[in-house]
């Protein structure tokens, strides 16, 4: 038994996933091989600069097919080919895990004669009209319409579903570069919002003072950043333990750290928790050089098609994790790293699709965590 007014779950933001990514169409009104002869035409264009997916039925009865290790049982079949690796999964998958499976898409095209998808493609073609009026529950979401002949009208019960403005573009089903144009505004449209985050809530355990609070700049460093932040991201937030929230100045945005104990990953992560589906531009409290010039070298050269996108540390050659735009689809891949034991931003960035850029400046991305990088520091200033 419930009790009146209890809650069994916790709020808690969801991202805005469709059926399978954030960013997905289903074609549906023709023939399956014409649909995905078009989408391949589209991957062909658009797969060198987004990360891209296709999503079908066969047709084939998979029971005929020659015996192979998932026919004979097992649950996961893999193969490490030359040039790609395949998997067959022996399981049914449900919702939770295709949009676990297809997160890292942007781009996320669907068979629409067997799939749903949220949002929809209409191809007006004469000889798949009975089909398509049987599918008119699925039409809750149109974008295009594609006539496949010049001839062609809009069938009337399409008509019906469309706005009353006009706002719905039409093209022909062979203008492929209209049809590619229309792609590529919707995924440069649906390039997530970039916030910032300061991280300030760290204990500065090695210095013995609080290096947010250190004055370099005519204020407190956490202050400064983040007044340096609000130059270029719609919203920013001081990232501080529980503890702290009472002294940080009330004009400032905070996300208090919800994954607690995990220093600077459990601040991304609770960012990304509150705000799933915002890019996040972390910058560490303990960066004194870092500047206006560095921040906008940065979000110029952002690949929101990566997991981040960094800076090369000039000490090491790996990728510097402490300023860094990560964008929504790391999310689950930070989650999914934390699982299996690892809370190492660094480490996700290695192992994942990352936009590394070279400083122009190393110097701007020094960082103070003793006495001596504290008077190397004030060197430069």
């Amino acid at each position: 038994m419930t009790l009146k007014g209890h809650k069994r779950h916790s709020d808690i933001q969801k991202p805005l996933f469709g059926n399978y990514a954030r960013n997905e169409w289903a074609i549906l009104g023709t023939n399956c091989e014409d649909i995905k002869s078009l989408s391949q035409k589209i991957f062909k264009e658009l797969s060198s600069q987004y990360c891209c997916a296709y999503i079908d039925t066969t047709h084939a009865d998979d029971k005929t097919e020659p015996i192979n290790n998932i026919t004979a049982g097992i649950v996961i079949d893999y193969l490490n080919c030359i040039n790609y690796e395949q998997v067959k999964y022996k399981t049914t998958f449900n919702s939770f895990q295709h949009k676990e499976l297809f997160s890292s898409c942007d781009l996320v095209l669907v068979n629409g004669n067997h799939q749903e998808a949220k949002a929809q493609i209409v191809v007006i073609d004469e000889k798949k009209k009975a089909s398509l009026q049987k599918k008119l529950n699925q039409l809750n979401n149109i974008k295009l319409i594609l006539l496949k002949d010049i001839e062609n009208d809009i069938f009337s019960f399409i008509k019906e579903l469309l706005p009353d403005n006009g706002s719905i573009p039409i093209i022909q089903f062979s203008d492929t570069e209209k049809i590619i144009g229309f792609f590529k505004n919707k995924l440069i449209n649906a390039q997530p919002e970039l916030n910032g985050l300061i991280l300030a809530g760290g204990k500065s355990v090695r210095l013995g003072k609080d290096k947010s609070k250190i004055n370099w700049h005519g204020k407190e460093q956490r202050y400064y950043v983040a007044d340096l932040l609000k130059q270029s991201c719609k919203n920013v937030y001081i990232s501080c333990r529980e503890e702290q929230r009472a002294e940080i100045d009330a004009t400032y945005n905070i996300i208090i750290d919800t994954f607690t104990g995990l220093g600077p990953y459990g601040a991304i992560l609770s960012a990304f928790r509150e705000y799933p589906d915002k890019a996040w531009l972390i910058v560490a409290c303990d960066l004194p050089l870092v500047n206006k010039n560095t921040i906008e070298l940065l979000i110029n050269n952002r690949n929101c098609s990566s997991l981040a996108t960094t800076f090369k540390s000039s000490h090491d050659g790996l990728p510097e994790p402490l300023i860094t735009i990560w964008e929504p689809k790391s999310y689950p891949i930070l989650l999914s790293f934390l699982a299996q034991g690892v809370s190492c931003p660094r480490k996700v960035l290695i192992n994942n699709n990352t936009h590394i850029i070279e400083p122009n400046n190393p110097e701007d991305l020094l960082n103070v965590n003793t006495e001596d990088d504290l008077n190397i520091v004030k060197g430069y200033l």
